[in-house]
């Protein structure tokens, strides 16, 4: 693991860098795309500008490494003070902040919604580095709490455990054992709970057949790659649904 630090900028500070911000490969498998709430946020991305951050290698000032994505709203909405973090996740913070600025309603939580890695740089210690860099700039911008609705990304291989029994799997050193939430717990970052519907995929069969490879000619739960928990397969009525838990996990800043 590299023992230096990215040079991370957001992409406020330099717009030039839209057009790289997609360089690199997401790792999320591809149906996720398919996602309503993933194209209503990239819709708004030059309105979250100074929630997105990019990062180079500082031996390397133009190789681009890693990039996270976070995005402000609005948690005390209405007259009852902050609600709680929605069952809906990922998918929700994503609706409401494209709803505050409609209405021009004031944020008053961020939410981390990804950060990706260059497929080659990966295990060398650059998430650690971007969820920091995501604290940080939430703090720059008056924030006092980051949250994220965090993909596990060892919960691939155990699609039949639930994510309230998974998320708490611990190591013998008392750490999570899944990566990615391990990632946030280091940084200080504690589980709230889990978000059972944070991301919802629907699609036809011949949808999910291209998205997957695979034959989906049955109805039922089905396995697939890449995905946390099974997907929810209607031959019937021609159509699959993919439902995804998250994690809820809470920065304190």
């Amino acid at each position: 693991m590299p023992d230096k630090t990215p040079i991370v900028m957001s992409l406020a500070e330099r717009p030039d860098l839209f057009p790289r911000f997609h360089e690199l490969d997401g790792i999320w498998p591809t149906f996720m795309g398919a996602d309503p709430a993933v194209r209503t946020f990239r819709e708004h991305l030059e309105d979250f500008s100074e929630y997105l951050l990019v990062a180079f290698d500082p031996d390397e000032p133009d190789r681009l490494v890693a990039r996270a994505t976070s995005i402000p709203f609005q948690l005390a909405r209405g007259d009852g003070g902050p609600e709680p973090l929605p069952d809906t996740g990922w998918d929700q913070v994503v609706r409401w902040a494209a709803a505050d600025l409609r209405s021009g309603a004031e944020p008053d939580t961020v939410s981390a919604l990804e950060i990706t890695v260059a497929r080659d740089q990966l295990g060398r210690g650059w998430s650690r580095h971007m969820v920091a860099a995501l604290r940080e700039n939430c703090r720059r911008l008056g924030f006092d709490t980051l949250v994220a609705p965090v993909r596990p990304n060892g919960k691939h291989r155990h699609p039949q455990v639930p994510m309230t029994e998974y998320a708490y799997w611990c190591r013998d050193d008392g750490l999570p054992i899944d990566p990615w939430i391990r990632v946030h717990a280091r940084l200080g970052a504690v589980i709230e709970g889990v978000c059972p519907l944070s991301m919802t995929v629907p699609g036809t069969l011949a949808q999910w057949r291209n998205w997957t490879g695979l034959p989906f000619d049955a109805s039922g739960p089905a396995e697939v790659p890449a995905a946390l928990v099974p997907v929810q397969v209607s031959v019937e009525h021609d159509h699959a649904v993919y439902v995804e838990p998250n994690v809820w996990m809470r920065h304190k800043l």
